[in-house]
């Protein structure tokens, strides 16, 4: 009898020991966000009912040095994605001292970028832009405010990051709005995939885009 035990109690702790000390992929904790999982009114009609492989399409706008920035400067980073604008004086300020946070977190990590793009380009020139980013102490390299046309900012908000309701929806809101934005932060993983949205005006919702970060960064290694 007190052989049995001692071997259950040996293979519960072998058992135990495993689970412990075995790699854990903690990129599993967070979702890979498709089209079909959202609400409606946020996607694209020629989106809707796309059930995987979304990744964010092709963009280039030219940043705060004039420089063009795009997807080839995020691929294979982990980026947030906001879109705001300079003038605004109510939950853009929050936002993008949250954004500081985020930044700080990542200081001078390649791996990670930050992608500030404007709802409004007629007054976000380079210029603004430019003033705007040394003024939240934006590092250049990680942190690119975009601006460019309208219609390709708007198309990219509505087609990849869905943080802006489709013009064609019958809703109030964003929709057919020419000058809209939203509070959303997007966490978009190495592999082009949407992994979260985040309420960027809310220290707690931001202290969780930090940690998924780190978990997209673990999962790397």
């Amino acid at each position: 009898m007190r052989i049995i035990i001692t071997l259950i109690v040996s293979f519960a702790g072998i058992t135990i020991g495993y689970f412990m000390l075995r790699p854990q992929d903690k990129s599993r904790e967070l979702p890979v966000i498709n089209p079909i999982d959202l609400e409606s009114e946020m996607v694209d009609s020629s989106l809707l009912r796309k059930g995987m492989g979304h990744t964010i399409g092709d963009f280039e706008f030219l940043d705060q040095n004039g420089r063009k920035t795009g997807l080839k400067d995020v691929k294979g980073k982990v980026f947030v994605a906001e879109y705001f604008f300079t003038t605004c004086g109510t939950i853009c300020p929050k936002m993008n001292a949250q954004m500081q946070r985020v930044q700080k977190a990542f200081l001078q990590n390649e791996n990670v970028k930050i992608l500030s793009f404007t709802v409004d380009p007629d007054t976000d020139t380079v210029a603004q832009m430019k003033q705007y980013a040394e003024g939240h102490g934006a590092q250049y390299g990680q942190w690119y405010f975009l601006t460019g046309k309208k219609e390709a900012l708007y198309s990219l908000a509505r087609k990849s990051f869905f943080v802006l309701k489709p013009a064609e929806a019958e809703n109030l809101g964003d929709a057919g709005s020419d000058f809209i934005h939203t509070n959303n932060f997007v966490l978009v993983d190495q592999q082009l995939r949407i992994r979260g949205y985040y309420d960027g005006t809310s220290t707690h919702e931001v202290d969780k885009l930090i940690g998924d970060i780190e978990l997209l960064l673990k999962a790397e290694n």
